[in-house]
């Protein structure tokens, strides 16, 4: 029986690029979750009888939510409902078996790289029937819903998260799946699994932290089981709600004894890491740390030694305050490279298109045409099959792509949970002192340009605008500032900062050292300091 609940919406129930993140505590209310998932419901395109996917990171309260989910999808007419043994799913996963199965979309429960715990994160996004995430004018349109809502409804029932098999709430069917089994079966079907066995055979070792996150099974069953890693390869590969007390974002500051491991003599041949949600990645050869950005570029070079590659790229797409790596082998393969806002949703109707088949974000995350979300994992297996067929290790990989591609030095800074009105204080003086900028010197270097970066989509004519000051100077170099939406407390100010070095130049250097003049005249141009009172980033990447 359906039951009916009055309810009256919450203040801040915008989901952003990446769904709606709060704390536990906020998301704990009473129908707080339920106004939000109800909202989804309510505007949700879907046909009559369709398919759910439902899906998490393990984090704390990710059952609960599940469980009031499930309840409501069945009151809400869905016919059946796909969801992860034990809640889990990760994101690249679930939008893999949207696809796989026909769903008319899915939720994730989660807030991706952000801490875990009954005092931290959590979150929940909405995925189309394409597997990605749902774009601005459906999340639009959840938002308005939010601000009017005054019901939602369940199905009371019962399903035992743990137990693979099939059950019913209400008229709807809960199909209880192993969350691993297709994402490993599609991994099997894009890589030379054969090649990559052999290399482990002949030696090739590796390192993957999965951080007490979602990753930890899927990295079992492929690195372990399936590709002969020995046991142990895997490191913190059990998932846990507070992902043991750490922060499992795969960078140098928060995966710190990973990078540690590749910078010493016992290092194996390649070091990776992933997030909360799975669909990050960090890549570390032995000596040598390869930056998102370079990531994209060199997996793009290479993409052609995996058979789902082997006939050549549409397309590479990255967000606008990646690097510009990636730009010069588009130009080398001839194929478009195309510059999109931040967030992976803006590479949905690209892939969708057939304008490009593979994508990347500075932001660690990386991903193909294979589904709709970035893959952590993916990444990972794309340069363990180039390692394999090459047998070159990550560092000459790398030298070798820096000789004939140039070398764009390149680091992030992020300011973290800044008051918001400070950060949007900060926004406000830059954008309003970007008709000056041309022309001025900070140091050795000298304005060439600066602009708010705006993105027309060419696939649905769809536009962007305000996603992120650039300050371009006439040596090449640039700098970037843009507010993050992935945080749940105040906001967060991230600085990009890039240089580039020609094929016949200054290829092995240290990147600080490289990046010291951009780093002075980003606070010259922007005020830092003087805004937020901070002196120093609380994270480089």
């Amino acid at each position: 029986m359906i039951q009916t609940f009055p309810t009256t919406p919450f203040d801040g129930q915008k989901p952003g690029t990446s769904g709606l993140r709060k704390k536990v505590r906020v998301f704990q209310q009473p129908d707080y979750a339920e106004n939000f998932i109800q909202s989804v419901f309510d505007v949700a395109e879907r046909p009559a009888g369709s398919t759910l996917v439902i899906g998490g990171d393990g984090r704390f309260h990710n059952r609960t939510v599940i469980a009031r989910a499930i309840e409501m999808a069945a009151a809400n007419g869905y016919a059946r409902v796909l969801v992860g043994q034990g809640g889990i799913l990760s994101t690249p996963a679930a939008s893999h078996v949207i696809r796989k199965y026909g769903a008319s979309g899915g939720l994730i429960l989660s807030a991706s790289h952000n801490p875990g715990g009954p005092d931290e994160d959590f979150g929940i996004k909405y995925n189309i029937a394409n597997g990605g995430p749902a774009p601005e004018a459906v999340t639009e349109a959840i938002y308005a819903r939010t601000q009017t809502i005054d019901r939602w409804m369940m199905v009371e029932g019962e399903v035992d998260l743990d137990r693979i098999g099939t059950s019913q709430v209400g008229d709807m069917v809960v199909e209880v799946i192993d969350p691993v089994a297709d994402y490993a079966e599609l991994m099997e079907e894009l890589f030379d699994f054969d090649a990559i066995r052999t290399a482990v055979r002949g030696g090739l070792s590796m390192a993957f932290d999965a951080m007490h996150a979602v990753t930890g099974p899927y990295a079992h069953e492929i690195l372990e089981r399936r590709l002969g890693f020995p046991a142990g390869t895997v490191h913190n590969g059990q998932p846990l709600e507070d992902f043991g007390g750490h922060h499992p974002d795969p960078n140098l500051v928060h995966a710190r004894v990973l990078y540690d491991l590749m910078m010493s003599d016992d290092a194996p041949a390649l070091g990776a890491a992933s997030d909360g949600d799975g669909d990050r990645n960090l890549i570390i050869g032995k000596g040598v740390f390869i930056t998102p950005s370079d990531s994209l570029a060199m997996l793009a070079a290479n993409a052609h030694l995996a058979p789902a590659y082997a006939g050549g790229l549409k397309g590479i797409a990255r967000s606008m305050p990646t690097s510009a790596a990636a730009d010069r082998v588009a130009e080398a393969l001839g194929i478009p490279l195309w510059e999109t806002p931040t967030g992976w949703k803006f590479f949905g109707t690209l892939l969708d298109a057939g304008k490009a088949t593979i994508c990347g974000e500075e932001s660690a995350g990386t991903g193909s045409d294979h589904v709709r979300e970035k893959d952590g994992l993916w990444a990972v297996l794309l340069w363990l099959n180039i390692l394999a067929v090459t047998g070159k290790p990550v560092a000459q990989i790398a030298s070798e792509h820096w000789a004939r591609f140039g070398r764009n030095y390149y680091a992030r800074h992020d300011y973290e949970a800044i008051a918001t009105d400070k950060a949007n204080a900060l926004m406000a003086a830059l954008e309003a002192s970007l008709s000056g900028l041309p022309g001025q010197s900070f140091g050795a270097l000298t304005v060439s340009a600066a602009d708010q970066f705006a993105y027309t989509d060419p696939v649905d004519g769809s536009e962007s605008h305000k996603q992120g000051v650039r300050v371009m100077f006439a040596c090449g170099s640039r700098i970037v500032f843009r507010l993050s939406g992935t945080g749940t407390e105040g906001a967060t100010l991230r600085v990009y900062l890039e240089r580039y070095e020609a094929p016949d130049g200054r290829l092995a250097e240290e990147t600080p050292a490289m990046l010291a003049d951009l780093i002075a005249a980003a606070e010259a141009i922007a005020g830092i300091a003087a805004h937020t009172g901070r002196t120093a980033p609380d994270v480089v990447t």
